[in-house]
């Protein structure tokens, strides 16, 4: 999370959703950066709305504006995938072998899987009734359309650069595994979609 103070905007941090470049072009020039631990660095839309927003309008008497990005679901899952298998396949039980057909199960299932147990981005971004808590989200496939709003509201040209990437692996599903999955994903398809459109 980053929080300009002048411009009276805050930079919410969607993991796997490109905050990590953000961060590395951004940090120096934010009067706040929750970069870690990684509960603060990737505060949600809501922990902000209930703990920090109101200390922040206490000291000022203009509200802040939210932006955050948002990546399209499948790839984000694709991306959570890769990251996970890079950071925690030597901390846990989970072999070279875990496909990402596997993964794409586990993480449909209720309850889901630890390995697969992450927060979706409507989760992050949203209210319990599925109401966007952020005031402008950008589409991470659209960049730089968000790249172009951060140099008007802050005034300076900005480049991100390509950080913390993870390497490639396979992430084909079976048909049957992939409209599952939509299905189990439809509130984060649903946001996304109404972000796109936003931009059109």
């Amino acid at each position: 999370m980053l929080i300009f103070w002048k411009q009276k905007l805050v930079f919410l941090a969607t993991p796997k959703a490109g905050s990590s470049a953000v961060e590395t072009a951004l940090e120096s020039l934010a009067d706040v950066a929750l970069t870690r631990p990684a509960v603060l660095k990737h505060a949600s839309a809501r922990d902000f709305q209930d703990h920090l927003a109101p200390l922040l309008s206490s000291k000022t008497e203009a509200s802040f504006t939210t932006v955050a990005l948002m990546r399209e679901p499948l790839d984000w899952l694709r991306s959570l995938y890769r990251f996970r298998l890079r950071d925690l396949i030597e901390e846990s039980d989970i072999s070279a072998g875990y496909s990402f057909e596997q993964f794409a199960r586990d993480y449909i299932e209720d309850p889901r899987a630890g390995f697969s147990d992450v927060p979706s981005q409507a989760a992050f971004l949203c209210d319990d009734a599925g109401t966007p808590l952020v005031d402008r989200i950008f589409p991470y496939e659209r960049i730089e359309d968000f790249v172009h709003f951060l140099e008007d509201q802050l005034g300076f040209a900005i480049t991100l650069p390509r950080v913390n990437v993870p390497p490639a692996v396979e992430t084909g599903l079976a048909p049957e595994t992939e409209a599952a999955l939509r299905v189990a994903m439809q509130d984060d398809l649903a946001l996304y979609d109404r972000v796109t459109r936003a931009l059109a």
